[in-house]
């Protein structure tokens, strides 16, 4: 993996500021190439812009993501690291956070005992419900293939699925200027002038995408840690508990 170089980014405000005197002095001539030094991606157009950021994003085995996405009306506050066999990483809604892990098709939820409360709250006997909930207490609980859960949550550990979805800007795809993001330069990419979503694409190293706005106010993703792998295994036996065949159903 290439890494980004942070001193061009420093350089280029100096260069900046420099010119920005210059000018105040009444010279001419100073002009700051704002793809200098770069990937040269700012330069294409949006279109290939997209296709770049699309290939260097699915070339890597692993991505971190954080942020908020918003579905069927629900907004999922994610904080994944994803890679080619699984992912792991928090996910909070409705007020709740619970833990996803996925290594291979083997999907694990670990929440604490309010989270199963709030799930598992409709048997009509409060002792129970408090006794089952006690006993999922921060444990990995397998969840069944067959559970619709099991669908609903995968697709939060699945890097090619969510990458796929996230990365497309609906509309027409057009530029958007030269931004930057946590000291990275980046081209700025948009779907309908933003309201299809927007794309800020890293100009420094691979043209990996930085951060993503979805449009009509779906949600707002940074993009991080490309290509570093990590840890990803399933947790210990006594980390588990077996719920069944069928887990709460909220």
């Amino acid at each position: 993996m290439t890494a980004i170089p942070q001193g061009r980014t420093r350089r280029a405000a100096l260069v900046s500021t420099l010119c920005a005197l210059v000018v105040g002095l009444g010279a001419t001539g100073c002009s700051e190439d704002p793809d200098a030094g770069t990937n040269g991606v700012g330069k294409l157009s949006a279109q290939e812009i997209q296709s770049k950021t699309r290939k260097a994003a699915g070339s890597v085995d692993a991505v971190r993501l954080a942020g908020t996405v918003v579905t069927s009306g629900k907004t999922y506050t994610l904080d994944m690291r994803l890679k080619a066999d699984g992912g792991t990483g928090s996910v909070t809604a409705e007020g709740s956070t619970f833990h996803l892990l996925r290594v291979g098709e083997a999907l694990y939820l670990k929440a604490d005992a309010a989270f199963w409360k709030h799930e598992d709250g409709e048997s009509g006997d409060a002792g129970a419900d408090k006794a089952a909930a006690d006993k999922l207490d921060g444990k990995y609980v397998k969840v069944p293939t067959g559970d619709a859960s099991y669908k609903k949550f995968s697709g939060f550990t699945d890097k090619d699925l969510l990458l796929d979805g996230l990365l497309t800007l609906h509309g027409s795809v057009k530029t958007d200027g030269h931004h930057e993001q946590s000291g990275v330069r980046t081209i700025r990419i948009t779907g309908d002038g933003g309201s299809g979503g927007t794309l800020d694409v890293s100009l420094e190293g691979e043209p990996y995408p930085l951060r993503l706005v979805r449009g009509g106010g779906a949600g707002t993703l940074s993009f991080s840690s490309w290509g570093k792998d990590f840890a990803l295994k399933e947790p210990a036996e006594g980390e588990t508990v077996d719920y069944g065949k069928q887990l709460p159903t909220s």
